[in-house]
């Protein structure tokens, strides 16, 4: 029990390292809030202690033996499902599988390769602490599996007058689903481009881009400083870069760098939604999806200043509230949209 008599978070630590077992049992033992229940060395073992010890958190590596972390996955959430953090690199192909593992329901990755070739626990201790402490929020029955999930198909446009320039998504925890739910919707001839902030370590946006391109009728890119947008086309703020727009006569150009400095995140959603407001004024339409924090809020403002449109996603969808509900406690908000309808809302509002 925690100080104020509340149970800590129980947490489960699946890794074939004995290593990295040991360091984050280390990492926890002083803790007031968190406490490791036990640990495992493969996925048939982690299904098994699940069951029986029903732990809050699951913490997954991807690389193990007997049974991978992507197929233990897979399993959990069908058998018995719960909040697994999964523990990615970008190594061996690790964007794709840690984009797999999001898919099939994972709340949310720590980048093992963040610290270097060997795995420094010390980086990524406040990391690892801070997605335990949210997962341990998520309602297990909003987590997503992409096996079987029927995607329905684009939406046909009927545009006459196009008041929109620009539309505009923020996003973080639980992003990238909803970003695969959402575009592959968009139909080849949507008429706007299409800019995402998706909070994401420095490696994971290119993975991300490739993914859904593959997947979606529209292109999807990572975005590149200095190019036209080109209406029809979806482009992703590389991880490390504020995605800005300027105009320059007729055409909207991307601006990638890394002012203003003081930002929690970089893409931030604020400062991509307040260069749009000052790019486009009111012909905007802006989504901020599932994520955590308050990143979006102020831009959301700028936006709605300069007449544009803001809506969010529903609390009933988010694997977390807390980046729709910052935005929505700080301007009058267009709609509350649950994320099967976030398409149709962006294509019917032409």
């Amino acid at each position: 029990m925690t100080a104020n008599g509340q149970r800590k978070i129980r947490v489960l630590v699946v890794d074939d390292s004995a290593f990295v077992r040991r360091a984050i049992v280390r990492m926890f033992e002083n803790s007031s809030d968190i406490q490791v229940i036990d640990v495992a060395s493969n996925g048939e073992m982690a299904i098994d202690m699940i069951k029986s010890l029903k732990p809050d958190v699951v913490t997954l590596d991807v690389k193990m033996p007997v049974l991978d972390g992507l197929s233990a996955l897979e399993r959990i959430m069908k058998e018995c499902p719960a909040p697994v953090i999964m523990l990615s690199s970008l190594m061996e192909k690790g964007g794709d599988n840690t984009l797999r593992a999001l898919e099939l329901g994972a709340v949310d990755f720590v980048d093992k390769s963040a610290a270097g070739g060997a795995m420094d626990i010390s980086v990524l201790a406040r990391e690892l602490i801070s997605k335990i402490r949210m997962a341990a929020q998520v309602d297990v029955d909003k987590l997503r599996v992409g096996e079987g999930r029927e995607v329905s198909p684009p939406v046909q446009v009927v545009a006459e007058k196009r008041e929109t320039e620009v539309v505009l998504i923020g996003t973080s925890t639980g992003g990238p689903p909803a970003l695969q739910n959402i575009l592959t919707r968009i139909p080849a001839s949507f008429p706007c481009p299409i800019l995402i902030v998706q909070h994401m370590p420095a490696g994971f946006t290119a993975p991300l881009a490739e993914r859904l391109d593959r997947l979606c009728a529209v292109p999807v890119k990572e975005a590149k400083n200095d190019e036209a947008v080109m209406p029809g086309t979806v482009y992703i703020a590389p991880a490390g870069s504020h995605l800005k727009l300027k105009r320059e006569g007729n055409h909207l150009l991307v601006v990638l760098d890394s002012l203003p400095e003081g930002t929690l995140h970089r893409p931030s959603v604020d400062v991509l939604f307040e260069s749009a407001a000052a790019a486009c004024g009111g012909k905007i339409l802006s989504f901020v999806l599932t994520g955590m924090g308050r990143d979006g809020a102020s831009g959301a403002k700028a936006v709605k200043d300069a007449g544009g449109k803001v809506f969010i996603e529903s609390e009933k969808t988010c694997i977390v509230f807390g980046m729709p509900k910052a935005v929505m406690d700080t301007v009058n908000i267009d709609g509350e949209i649950l994320l099967d309808k976030v398409a149709e809302t962006m294509i019917r509002s032409f």
